[in-house]
């Protein structure tokens, strides 16, 4: 298992700043947390090397492209096999239209989330990977009315009140 890198105020601003927005030049996230560009461009090498800063990726809005269907779906395996689980994620792992898959306990095994145009593409798509797959013991789709809140953005630690502390996000000007 690896150790999570140490992570001081500026690194969780900087990690703050560009969960919001990745565009940002260097220039002015150095400006926001007091550093040159160049010993902000060191910082964030360093998070991506540790694996801190997984991926930088342009966010598109589904209904957009033709994927204006968001449904949840539970999911609970026929058996506990290992091979059965690991088979499970592989296959939710190579499928484009998964956008999140959460292994978790309690009556069902996992919590799938998938993007598709429409009921009938979500039917066939649940069929694909929940019914002909096999080891699916049974299913249940929750069709999304409204997205009320969608992202991956990970909150920061609370800092002591100091210089760095500040929301950069609510500075003006």
């Amino acid at each position: 298992m690896r150790t999570p890198p140490l992570l001081d105020e500026i690194d969780h601003l900087l990690l703050g700043l560009v969960q919001t927005d990745a565009t940002r030049p260097l220039h002015e996230l150095g400006d926001r947390v007091g550093l040159s560009p160049s010993a902000v461009q060191r910082r964030l090498t360093r998070l991506r090397a540790a694996g801190v800063i997984r991926a930088q990726v342009a966010v598109v809005d589904p209904p957009s492209v033709g994927a204006g269907l968001t449904c949840v779906v539970l999911v609970a395996l026929a058996d506990d096999d290992p091979d059965h689980h690991a088979a499970f994620r592989a296959r939710m792992r190579a499928e484009p239209r998964v956008q999140q898959c959460f292994g978790i306990v309690g009556q069902w095994d996992y919590v799938v989330v998938l993007l598709s145009s429409d009921i009938a593409e979500n039917r066939a798509l649940s069929k694909r990977l929940f019914v002909d797959q096999g080891r699916v013991a049974r299913f249940e789709t929750l069709p999304s009315v409204e997205t009320v809140k969608a992202g991956l953005t990970v909150p920061m630690p609370d800092h002591p009140a100091g210089k760095l502390a500040r929301n950069p996000e609510s500075d003006v000007g």
